[in-house]
């Protein structure tokens, strides 16, 4: 019986059972995402790569646990989420600021509005690997990831309060940093 075209409800219930051809058929629907996810918060391609191995390995083992209330690729990416937390305050490692005169503004040479889109949402993701990584990371899983507050909360472990604070400070943050790339744009 070919995996791959069937529904993701049959894959996982032979993966219950063991099915190791149905743990690569899972394997291979949601890898590229669930790293997708881990690069974004560890910023390394080795320790996204283990945090997305770790999470299949976590998913497949806790499985009989997963109850379908949501769907299975945001219950996966939930758990690659808090491996990769995890593992990024594991490693605390320096992320250095971009220079400002790196960022390459050729704003003048667009001629297409679509690209100059593409490049604002280039300079808002440069931006943000300037701001703290508190921030940085909040701004990540409700933005990027798509979690509401509520999910934010029990990912961080934070109240609702924090995270909302959180949120807007980090906002202000990369704000500041957006105007300040402005006014050397227009200097």
């Amino acid at each position: 019986m070919a995996l791959t075209h069937q529904d993701i409800s049959t894959v996982l219930s032979l993966c219950k059972k063991g099915n190791q051809l149905a743990q690569l058929e899972v394997y291979n629907r949601y890898h590229k995402a669930m790293y997708n996810v881990a690069m974004r918060i560890v910023k390394d391609t080795a320790l996204a790569e283990d945090c997305m191995q770790e999470g299949f390995i976590a998913a497949f083992e806790k499985l009989e646990t997963f109850k379908g209330n949501a769907t299975f690729g945001s219950w996966l990416k939930r758990i690659v989420v808090n491996r990769s937390i995890a593992a990024y305050h594991k490693s605390k490692k320096f992320v250095p600021l971009p220079e400002f005169n790196e960022i390459e503004h050729e704003v003048e040479t667009q001629t297409n509005g679509e690209e100059y889109s593409n490049l604002k949402v280039l300079q808002i993701l440069e931006c943000m690997e300037g701001i703290h990584s508190k921030y940085r990371q909040i701004l990540n899983l409700h933005y990027i990831e798509g979690y509401d507050y509520e999910e934010i909360c029990g990912i961080l472990n934070i109240s609702n309060a924090n995270c909302r604070t959180l949120i807007s400070r980090a906002k202000e943050s990369l704000r500041k940093k957006l105007k300040m790339i402005q006014k050397l744009e227009h200097n």
